[in-house]
């Protein structure tokens, strides 16, 4: 049955999502000048995550979306699996959102410039100057309800496990006391992890927790926000990928 399903994805599959991948990124592109990026920088990319799923045989599965208030910016701290992750919750959490991502991502065909046209971040760390502009543009992009999605490890997991939470998400959340969301990722590990050259199918659960909301301001309201959304996230993994590996590379 793996062989056939090698087949399909490279038969298949693999050639419809690339032409998909593209006619997105011109879309997002010239909707996102035309039309403006509040629009054209989400419900294309949506879609086209949505499609990446249905042609590629993988279940998704979403629990907690209820717990989300229509017209609520929020700064959403997924865990980081592997690269399906942006499809899952692209297609699935059902929030208009911007990414905040590295700023390398810029320079991949088609899809770098879209990123840039729908108005997603794009972190630069090269200077103090370069990330107080990160900053900025990460407060102009959360208003009319439109979100924030950070990894907060940084990187994506080498062995399925979390790793460590980087301060920066929290920090903005508490500068502008919005919630944070934990959200945790399960299953796109085993689809394509960091390391890996094929597509597996495997499900995909999406579970979004409880918004926690800012308790005070300052460092202590960052670590004590910081300790309960990995709490939440780990919650919700299979026992196997419970348990921080502390020499894991994550190249931070």
């Amino acid at each position: 049955m793996k062989i056939l399903y090698y087949i399909y994805q490279i038969c298949i599959a693999l050639p419809i999502l690339l032409v998909l991948t593209i006619l997105t990124a011109l879309v997002t592109i010239a909707g996102s000048l035309l039309g403006g990026a509040h629009f054209w920088g989400y419900h294309p990319g949506k879609i086209w995550s949505q499609l990446i799923c249905l042609f590629l045989l993988i279940p998704v599965k979403i629990r907690g979306r209820e717990k989300l208030h229509n017209k609520t910016s929020y700064i959403f701290v997924p865990n980081h699996q592997g690269s399906f992750d942006i499809f899952l919750i692209y297609g699935f959490i059902g929030r208009n959102f911007k990414w905040m991502m590295k700023k390398s991502l810029r320079k991949l065909p088609f899809v770098g410039k879209a990123c840039e046209s729908a108005g997603h971040i794009f972190v630069d760390r090269s200077g103090p100057k370069k990330v107080l502009e990160t900053i900025r543009q990460a407060k102009d992009s959360l208003k009319d309800g439109v979100s924030l999605v950070v990894f907060p490890e940084g990187a994506r997991t080498f062995t399925g496990h979390m790793g460590y939470f980087k301060k920066g998400a929290f920090q903005l959340a508490d500068d502008l006391q919005l919630a944070v969301v934990p959200v945790t990722i399960d299953g796109s590990f085993e689809i394509l992890p960091r390391t890996g050259k094929w597509i597996h199918r495997h499900r995909m659960i999406l579970t979004i927790h409880d918004p926690i909301p800012p308790k005070g301001k300052g460092m202590d309201n960052i670590k004590a926000t910081m300790a309960e959304a990995y709490a939440a996230v780990e919650s919700a993994l299979p026992e196997k990928y419970k348990g921080m590996v502390k020499n894991e590379d994550q190249d931070r």
